[in-house]
């Protein structure tokens, strides 16, 4: 895009830019003012899609703030293929999870011993049902880890954060019968791995 007679002392004229010819502005003069636009612009949207995902509003502002910065190192990586705001969602949402993992896993990481030894309490006092319901459970994070990441995550976000359709369908851009059609092939795949693993753990 050709933007005639731009010059950085029209304070005003950044605010009338289309995103996509600020973030050129933004890459070619590396003023922190320009990006200050772009922030203003899109610091709701972002701050509303890592609510969705971390539910307490510090945190989530937390979030916002390193999306942010991140974005303002990376912003020469849009090549203007697609709209700036799907850019920027796709952007958001990755960090999200990234985010999301990182954390479970702190979290996991923390609380390690503390289940193993309550995994060897529930060992010792389960009858032989339990054993066999037990054995299911460990097959079926076994299956999980098995599948395909994209399918994993959405069946996580399902049935273990409890996250709505509606949830789903704002995190992943999506209508509900697209979410609705994932989720189910989704647990088809989580099923249909399933059955071999635990199978072979009974022969």
């Amino acid at each position: 895009m050709i933007i005639p007679n731009l010059t950085l002392n029209d304070s005003y004229l950044p605010y009338k830019l289309t995103d996509e010819a600020l973030v050129k502005l933004i890459v070619s003069s590396d003023d922190p003012m320009l990006f200050k636009v772009l922030y203003e612009r899109y610091v709701l949207m972002v701050f509303n899609r890592c609510l969705s995902f971390s539910k307490n509003s510090q945190e989530a502002e937390d979030i916002c703030q390193d999306i942010f910065l991140k974005l303002l190192i990376k912003i020469d990586s849009f090549k203007g293929a697609s709209k700036f705001s799907t850019w920027l969602y796709s952007f958001t949402y990755n960090h999200c999870v990234n985010y999301y993992h990182r954390n479970k896993f702190k979290k996991f990481e923390k609380n390690a011993s503390n289940i193993e030894q309550m995994c060897d309490e529930v060992i010792a006092q389960a009858t032989e049902e339990d054993l066999g319901q037990l054995l299911k459970l460990e097959k079926l994070s076994e299956a999980l880890e098995l599948i395909p990441n994209e399918d994993k995550q959405i069946l996580m976000l399902k049935y273990q954060d409890y996250k709505s359709i509606k949830d789903l369908m704002e995190l992943h851009n999506a209508g509900e019968s697209a979410i609705k059609m994932r989720l189910k092939r989704a647990k088809e795949k989580l099923l249909g791995v399933y059955n071999v693993v635990y199978c072979q753990a009974l022969l």
